[in-house]
């Protein structure tokens, strides 16, 4: 029912967020499916956003504003129609079919994000640790690149700056508490 009233405030905005909250029900999903479309600015998809395009990278490269994704393997295997272990074994690959596929910045996440725009140039980052694997540390990371965006940065750079300094305060993070006590607000 807000859809309208999104999409013109998202026109209003630099750079819109979209996936992390909305949940898996149908009605957000749908909903999802058609910012997607209709929303012009730069858009960094995430989490429960990047399930409602999920097997869709047709509705991705159809998009007239810029876009970055940022799935973990889980959500890049439903993206691509592989599964997990595919993605696990392919890691800066399937980034790539999935950037070229979509013209869209794509950040796989996990053990050495791989971060890779249209044109195939590939950035492995070599911050981060395993205590970074709970829930909201995602969410951390799509702001961080929606705000670098939103300052001017092209999207391959915001992306790459914001994993890797996203890895670092994890880093940091794991040494104060350890990795296995780590929640999002510690970075």
């Amino acid at each position: 029912a807000a859809e309208k009233e999104i999409v013109a405030f998202a026109a209003k905005s630099d750079v819109v967020v979209l996936g992390p909250g909305i949940g898996l029900d149908e009605e957000p999903q749908v909903l999802a499916k058609s910012l997607v479309e209709k929303i012009e600015k730069p858009l960094v998809l995430d989490a429960d956003g990047l399930t409602a395009v999920g097997g869709k990278l047709d509705l991705l490269k159809s998009r007239k504003g810029r876009t970055v994704l940022t799935p973990h393997p889980g959500e890049m295997a439903k993206l691509m129609g592989k599964d997990i272990s595919f993605v696990q074994e392919n890691r800066a690959d399937a980034a790539k079919t999935v950037a070229q596929g979509t013209g869209a910045v794509v950040g796989l996440k996990g053990h050495a994000t791989v971060v890779v725009n249209p044109e195939g140039n590939t950035y492995i980052n070599d911050t981060g640790n395993s205590g970074m694997a709970t829930g909201g540390m995602g969410d951390i990371l799509t702001g961080m690149i929606a705000s670098f965006i939103g300052q001017g940065i092209d999207d391959f750079s915001a992306s790459i700056i914001a994993v890797y300094l996203h890895g670092l305060a994890g880093d940091i993070a794991a040494d104060k508490k350890g990795p296995f006590c780590m929640v999002a607000s510690d970075i």
